[in-house]
């Protein structure tokens, strides 16, 4: 191996041991102008043919004096200090009851940052939107939410960056000369480099750092190549002034600009701007910035970098008007002279996907005592000029009932049609419409028994269903607080009611009503009622029915062949007629297309109200209810027991006052 190829693999070796050493010992940048070196390579040994090794002090004078002993000794003493230091922030991470660490719900309690409390018109349009939330337009960009183990903000650092003292300069050089260097700028603007000198970098520029260093080393060394980066960056004071959330001074980044410094400060607060905002800088006004630029356009020309002594300043606020309803981003927004109501609906995203574009309406302060809401037709009213304080207001399509004339029809053709479907029907479609769309019927088809469902009914139904049980649900409570119970048997039946009542509630709301109209034809009937359609619409032709049903309290509940001519008393016989528990004056009869034909309906004063001799159609069902207030024999002369020995108690009182 050549002797050129040791030395390189050597010089290779040293790097990336250095390298190695730097990451395991996270050695920590030396104080300004501390800096030696050290040309041990070229001075000793036999070979002097090496490159000249750059060394960087990291001791301070103190450790500099004092013996290799004493040094160690020191060395281990800071290494047993930190790594106590690691321990206790490892057991504080751990717990967190401890009193050095920070867990999350303390720090969320104590210094979480929270939104600027909204102005009075964010107030008053608040409540006008409600349940919708309503803030200003750019209020949660501006409300910083710090983590406190969030990564640390580390920017790429622009070319045209000037050095500034303070900073670190991360210097490494190969070749003829081997340095690996952190250097701090001086307050004089300079950095020291062994073996070279000081050399001038405040007020050069990043992308020209390099060439800058490159020249005053070369006045040096001779054949080497070196690469410049900047490590850690000096803070800039800077003052947030005017109608800030938090005004004052703030150390940010010397890369930090007119936004991050802003939202240090919490961002303007209800009566500050979010488009009037000045950087001024020796006392004149260096950038006008328009925080709508950023929140619209994404545009950060304005955004200036700050520098030191930097004022901020955060203007009173401008007029605001508000957006809300129908559109993608409702919120209070703020607006300049000449801006219009296109303007404020380009700042709210535009209408959503189900709004009506074709008007507006506003609520002008000027107004409200007077015709107080106003409509604007679109887009002739797009120019219309805005004031401070107009609420605008964008509405839905399609929570707007469109006129029944001018609306499709979809309906829903089930059962004995030639073609079961669903059809979109044109406006003012009829029952025989959507049958025609459907092919007519079959021959198998029971036009008497079609079922005809309807979703507006249904709602209807629901709401009167819904209030019938709170009804008869208040009706069962004031019941059973007006009982009185005068023995252990009667809390107990008094009890069972209340439990009985209870679970009938629960039945009864399992029930939902089907919104079928009733319609009202001859059993023998070949067409339906010609009725308009509705969205919705469930028409459904069964097919010929060949039985009736008898069910409830009979012996024998089922279906049985239907005969024609055949009345409902002899069905009923045929199940064997009501039990002695059952209410025989309750029997009633379901149609086939849904109407009810009762007992107590066709009884009177001289008629028992039985339905024996009506005529039974195909599909008809036959119910016999159960007796409700059904008491026994044994219960009958208890109570009659009960009652004459009361009277006989109060007969024996008023015979003895008597004598």
């Amino acid at each position: 191996m050549t002797d050129q190829l040791k030395l390189r693999v050597r010089r290779a070796l040293r790097r990336t041991l250095a390298a190695a050493m730097a990451v395991v010992c996270s050695t920590a940048p030396p104080a300004w102008g501390q800096t030696s070196y050290d040309d041990s390579s070229s001075t000793s040994g036999s070979n002097n043919s090496g490159p000249v090794r750059l060394r960087q002090s990291t001791t301070t004078s103190q450790s500099q004096t004092a013996s290799p002993a004493a040094r160690s000794g020191s060395s281990k003493r800071d290494d047993a200090r930190q790594t106590g230091r690691d321990d206790s922030r490892r057991r504080d991470r751990q717990d967190p009851s401890s009193t050095n660490g920070t867990d999350d719900s303390q720090f969320d309690r104590q210094q979480r940052p929270r939104p600027a409390p909204p102005g009075e018109f964010e107030t008053f349009v608040q409540k006008l939107a409600d349940p919708v939330e309503i803030r200003r337009f750019g209020a949660e960009l501006v409300t910083r939410s710090e983590d406190p183990n969030s990564a640390d903000f580390s920017p790429l650092v622009p070319a045209d960056y000037l050095i500034k003292p303070g900073d670190e300069i991360l210097l490494t050089m190969w070749g003829s000369v081997d340095a690996d260097l952190r250097l701090i700028v001086d307050r004089a603007g300079r950095v020291n480099i062994p073996r070279v000198g000081a050399v001038q970098v405040v007020g050069v520029r990043y992308a020209d750092l390099s060439d800058t260093v490159s020249r005053r080393v070369a006045q040096v060394f001779r054949n080497f190549q070196l690469s410049v980066s900047l490590g850690q960056l000096r803070g800039v004071r800077v003052y947030v002034t005017g109608f800030a959330v938090r005004p004052g001074a703030y150390s940010v980044s010397s890369l930090s600009t007119i936004t991050q410094a802003l939202i240090a400060a919490q961002g303007p607060a209800a009566s500050g701007s979010f488009r009037d905002i000045q950087l001024r800088r020796g006392g004149k006004i260096e950038a006008q910035f328009d925080f709508y630029d950023l929140l619209l356009k994404g545009d950060l020309g304005n955004d200036r970098v700050v520098q030191a002594d930097d004022v901020i300043h955060v203007g009173p606020v401008g007029p605001q008007v508000a957006l809300i309803g129908s559109v993608n981003q409702p919120a209070v927004f703020e607006i300049k002279p000449g801006e219009t109501v296109t303007d404020v609906l380009r700042m709210a995203g535009g209408f959503n996907t189900v709004a009506d574009r074709s008007r507006l309406t506003v609520e002008r302060l000027d107004d409200r005592s007077n015709v107080r809401i106003a409509p604007l037709s679109l887009p002739a009213d797009a120019a219309a000029p805005l004031s401070g304080g107009d609420v605008l207001r964008a509405f839905s399509a399609v929570d707007l009932a469109i006129p029944m004339q001018r609306q499709n029809k979809r309906v829903r053709v089930e059962g004995e049609v030639v073609r079961p479907g669903e059809y979109v029907l044109p406006p003012n479609s009829s029952v025989a419409d959507a049958l025609r769309a459907a092919g007519g019927l079959t021959p198998e088809a029971y036009v008497f028994g079609t079922e005809f469902n309807r979703e507006s009914v249904r709602q209807t139904q629901q709401k009167n269903y819904e209030r019938a049980l709170q009804d008869l649900e208040v009706e069962l409570s004031r019941s059973a607080s007006n009982q009185r119970v005068a023995s252990a048997d009667e809390a107990a039946a008094q009890k069972a009611r209340e439990t009985a009542s209870a679970t009938l509630l629960d039945r009864l709301r399992d029930l939902k009503p089907s919104g079928r109209i009733v319609l009202q034809i001859d059993p023998g009937a070949r067409e339906l009622p010609n009725l308009a359609l509705e969205e919705g619409d469930r028409l459904y032709v069964p097919p010929r029915a060949t039985t009736i049903g008898v069910f409830g309290s009979v012996y024998n509940a089922g279906s049985y062949l239907w005969t024609q001519g055949v009345d409902a008393g002899e069905y009923l016989q045929l199940a064997g007629g009501p039990t002695r528990n059952a209410d025989a004056k309750s029997v009633f009869l379901i149609r086939a297309n849904g109407s009810v034909v009762s007992g107590r309906q066709r009884g009177g004063f001289f008629s028992s109200g039985n339905l024996n001799t009506v005529k039974a159609e195909a599909g008809d069902t036959i119910f016999v209810p159960d007796e409700v207030n059904r008491t026994t024999l044994t219960q009958d002369l208890k109570d009659w027991t009960q009652i004459i020995y009361q009277l006989g108690l109060g007969l024996a009182a008023v015979i003895a006052v008597g004598r």
